[in-house]
């Protein structure tokens, strides 16, 4: 009865996860389309319950937190009732805001991770292979290391205007879906951060590969090249993927530094509600729901996708940065 017991609550409670996880998600494609399409259901950072809601809930959650003055352990509770409750009418009114946000913080971390990754297999193949290009590679990967992701994105936006100008005139850019200039310089400064990183994590994985396969790859007729893409890299890539993994986690929470350049992602929008407000905790607080809410959907999916491509039999590397 106990283990059958365990095994509702964890049915349950996993339930009640992709309840609320698949409720936020469709919340956050509504937004998105709302907006991409102009604003055809509501304004697109128009909250889709009326002001008096989130009114009658702040109201609420005040008068909450006036109920046990006095008596300071109760009292506290009740603070905390009344800001919580408080909360939702805030959330309510300004979560399309940052709605909004979440999308150029997606577009700015999947993008370069994914280039990032593409970017990382050629320097970690120099790196472990390579006669001349890993000192070329190793210079790369420690200066980018070496140096604060701000002061790389510092350099690119205001240290070479050219750039801006370059993105500024493609067809396109800033109209639509399509980001503004400050968002694709946002994105290279990230690839190149990123870039670096993964090929480390990379680098790890494909010296934990038994030197024996490449050698076996071209007993069967394989040159080294066609040893390291067919044997090594499939192997290697797969041990990465925890590493990976934290890397997206980083680059979902370094996306904040983007607010240096311009780019209205989370954090600067966050920024502009408390400047509104004066309800800095509560505008913060919400943006850390939505970084959140993206960690844990990453992190999930990154664990199915290791799930899907594990081999049977063979351990993966948790090397983190």
């Amino acid at each position: 009865m106990s283990a059958a017991r365990e095994r509702r609550h964890a049915d349950l409670e996993r339930g009640l996860t992709y309840a609320i996880g698949g409720a936020i998600w469709l919340w956050l494609c509504f937004r998105w389309l709302n907006s991409w399409l102009g604003g055809v259901v509501v304004g697109p950072t128009e909250p889709l319950v009326p002001q008096s809601f989130a009114t009658a809930t702040e109201s609420l959650g005040a008068t909450l937190g006036t109920v046990a003055d006095g008596v300071p352990l109760v009292a506290t509770g009740f603070d905390f009732v009344g800001w919580a409750v408080g909360m939702v009418g805030f959330a309510s009114q300004h979560g399309p805001q940052l709605a909004v946000a979440a999308w150029l913080t997606v577009v700015l971390t999947v993008i370069s991770t994914l280039v990032g990754l593409v970017i990382a297999v050629p320097l970690a193949a120099a790196r472990v292979y390579g006669r001349v290009t890993k000192y070329v590679a190793l210079v790369y990967i420690e200066l980018i290391r070496g140096t604060p992701l701000v002061a790389q994105l510092f350099l690119l936006y205001y240290g070479a205007p050219f750039l801006s100008k370059f993105i500024r005139e493609v067809p396109g850019v800033g109209q639509g879906i399509v980001p503004a200039q400050a968002v694709w310089i946002a994105i290279i400064g990230f690839v190149i951060n990123s870039s670096a990183y993964q090929a480390e994590y990379i680098r790890g994985s494909v010296e934990s590969v038994d030197p024996g396969q490449l050698t076996a790859a071209r007993a069967v007729g394989l040159d080294k090249l066609g040893g390291i893409r067919h044997v090594v890299l499939p192997q290697a890539l797969r041990y990465a993927i925890p590493s990976w993994t934290n890397e997206l986690v980083y680059l979902i929470k370094y996306s904040s530094l983007a607010t240096f350049i311009t780019v209205p992602e989370i954090f600067t929008q966050a920024d502009a509600i408390g400047s509104e407000t004066f309800a800095y905790t509560n505008a913060y607080v919400l943006a850390a729901v939505f970084y959140l809410v993206l960690v844990v959907t990453a992190s999930y999916a990154m664990s199915r996708v290791e799930a899907e491509v594990a081999i049977p039999g063979v351990g993966s590397s948790d090397a983190g940065r």
